[in-house]
């Protein structure tokens, strides 16, 4: 097969990347020479992609740290903590995730394969290339928790559209003309107020859980936007804790695993 073949079907690169890549000298080279995307490829042959340097980065942050879980030249996970966006926007411009992973790699763009909520703790992972980003889109299997209100019995599934609610900007809602969105949940532990849940999905809407949970008339603890009491925490309970995903170079699966401490904290004082 074609060099163009190999990289699309079996490598996931993708054609603007190639595109890309075919416009800098050297950018795509087999066994140490430079190669053309329709030139055939064999068994045994070393193909090297190599990007230009990042023209744009964000300013670094260096007066506080993420716990990072693992690291490899390809990807990185954090453990981000809640109240961190993870991407800079309006008012968040040098307190990002983005800034922090910018003070550590600052010849490398910012790329999250996924993104949490700024008061969503957990499990972040950012490629380091575009090659690993684009191979790891969809690829990566997430586990959250959350702290929901009331007490939940019975695990089950939800399978409602979400779309815009109307009227606002930010909060979604449960609607028929909506994306379609299906969130599995499992409870693990009640304290007569509260249920620690499980969840797994099978999309990725904005706000998917926050809203799925509401609907079916359990809100996530300290979740103003969809209802849920404050009486003991000042942001939403979720936290991603645990993701599964193939190594960008190797294909070895690659798990990891990050406690909920806020919620380990609450049931500890409960003594629950």
């Amino acid at each position: 097969m074609t060099l163009e073949q190999y990289l699309r079907r079996f490598r996931n690169v993708s054609r603007r990347t190639l595109v890309r890549l075919k416009r800098i000298p050297g950018g795509i080279c087999c066994n140490g020479v430079p190669a053309r995307t329709v030139d055939p490829v064999s068994a045994g042959d070393c193909i090297t992609l190599t990007e230009p340097a990042a023209e744009h980065t964000l300013p670094p942050l260096t007066t506080c740290t993420v716990p990072i879980l693992q690291e490899t030249a390809s990807w990185i996970l954090y453990d981000k903590p809640d109240g961190m966006p993870v991407h800079p926007s309006h008012g968040h411009r040098t307190d990002t995730l983005g800034n922090v992973f910018a003070a550590a790699h600052p010849e490398l763009p910012f790329r999250p394969v996924y993104r949490l909520d700024r008061d969503t703790s957990g499990i972040c992972l950012a490629a380091k290339s575009a090659y690993s980003a684009a191979f790891l889109q969809g690829r990566v299997e997430k586990t959250y928790l959350a702290l929901v209100c009331g007490t939940l019995q019975e695990s089950g599934t939800i399978s409602a559209p979400i779309g815009r609610a109307d009227g606002s900007v930010i909060r979604r809602c449960v609607r028929q003309d909506g994306k379609s969105a299906v969130t599995h949940y499992r409870p693990l532990r009640q304290d007569g107020t509260y249920t620690l849940v499980e969840l797994t999905l099978e999309t990725g809407r904005t706000h998917q859980i926050r809203v799925h949970m509401a609907s079916l008339g359990y809100p996530l603890a300290g979740d103003t936007l969809y209802g849920g009491s404050i009486a003991h925490f000042s942001r939403h309970m979720l936290h991603c804790c645990r993701v599964a995903f193939p190594d960008p170079e190797s294909g070895e699966r690659i798990t990891a695993e990050c406690p909920f401490q806020a919620c380990e904290a609450y049931f500890a004082a409960a003594k629950i």
